[in-house]
């Protein structure tokens, strides 16, 4: 084998998707996800549920992904996964498994944070589009975050804007909640979206200073509209639903691009990146393209199957660590939460 050739065997395991890919410098010859239903008839994903479902998925998920990806276990250079943040039972079940493999193997450990992943992603080599150029702004946002992150380099970002309460994601499926969909609700608020008019109903857009974000506000406007309709027309979801998810999802992007428009002026950076679950959404991509068009921007946006929580963008971020030496030793252990600072 070329010794210039990297393999990364990369394991995320934050929320409730089981992932496991593997890299081959910065080329994913496998990536592969098992879900978990079982979360849907709570309305949210219930951590002890979470936790179990990865015991079982893990090791078949690994195998399998080792197996699709045609190189063998020998071949392997280095075990990266996912630190955190995220659910600490779901994180534990993935650093153990990721320890046990690196010590089995005898090859390097990498400790990845979730969040550099998203980001990272942009760098995975799919042969169809350019990468982003440093320095270049990213708007991150999933389930659980909502960030403008400045990348200076693929090992040094910085948070220049986050959100003090509810992130995007949970804004969309606590108002899919509200909306009587099933759990995850987010990409049903998009699709019903689709066939609506975003310019039928107006609620509230909270203002907070700098490059933060809130979104408790616009949750509690839209449920206070809900409440108020529904005394005089108790059908008055489902005659609107379409036109409802229009509107709610317009003032979520709304709130997105303002701050994001802001930083790109005040930095003067043209290059613009999406990444996280929510840069899924056909709205927010469409927007970008959009904005990027009417202000100059160089505009990135993801593959789809690396917008969600995904191994792929776990294996890309380890192996520009694993070329700066960015190794861990056996002690590292899963944590809930991490501070999002530059890796060098």
């Amino acid at each position: 084998m070329d010794q210039k050739e990297t393999i990364i065997l990369a394991i995320e395991s934050s929320c409730d998707d089981t992932s496991a890919a593997i890299l081959k410098n910065n080329a994913i010859l496998s990536n592969l996800i098992a879900g978990q239903e079982v979360h849907s008839e709570y309305g949210g994903v219930v951590p002890e549920l979470a936790s179990r479902a990865h015991l079982q998925n893990i090791v078949p998920v690994v195998d399998a992904a080792i197996k699709n990806s045609g190189v063998k276990k020998s071949d392997i250079d280095a075990v990266a996964f996912t630190k955190g943040p995220g659910l600490l039972g779901s994180l534990v079940v993935g650093t153990s498994f990721a320890k046990s493999f690196a010590m089995a193997m005898k090859i390097p450990l990498i400790d990845v944070n979730h969040m550099y992943g998203h980001v990272l992603a942009h760098f995975i080599d799919d042969g169809e589009k350019e990468k982003p150029k440093f320095p270049f702004l990213c708007l991150t946002v999933s389930g659980g975050h909502t960030q403008i992150v400045l990348v200076k380099s693929p090992l040094n970002m910085e948070v220049i804007g986050s959100t003090i309460d509810d992130a995007a994601g949970e804004a969309f499926d606590k108002i899919a909640k509200l909306l009587g969909f099933p759990y995850p609700g987010g990409p049903l608020v998009d699709k019903h979206a689709k066939s609506g008019d975003p310019k039928s109903f107006q609620f509230a857009k909270p203002r907070v200073g700098g490059y933060n974000y809130s979104f408790s506000g616009l949750k509690t406007s839209v449920l206070y509209f809900l409440q108020k309709q529904e005394k005089d027309n108790p059908d008055f979801i489902s005659e609107n639903l379409d036109d409802l998810c229009a509107s709610a999802q317009r003032s979520i992007i709304d709130v997105l691009f303002k701050k994001l428009i802001l930083a790109s002026k005040e930095l003067s950076i043209d290059e613009i990146a999406i990444a996280g679950g929510v840069s899924a959404n056909s709205e927010l991509r469409s927007r970008l393209a959009d904005e990027g068009q009417k202000r100059c921007w160089k505009t990135h946006i993801p593959r789809f199957e690396y917008c969600t929580d995904n191994a792929a963008m776990i294996a890309i971020t380890g192996k520009f660590m694993h070329e700066a030496g960015m190794h861990s030793d056996q002690s590292v252990s899963a944590q809930a939460r991490i501070p999002f600072l530059p890796l060098r």
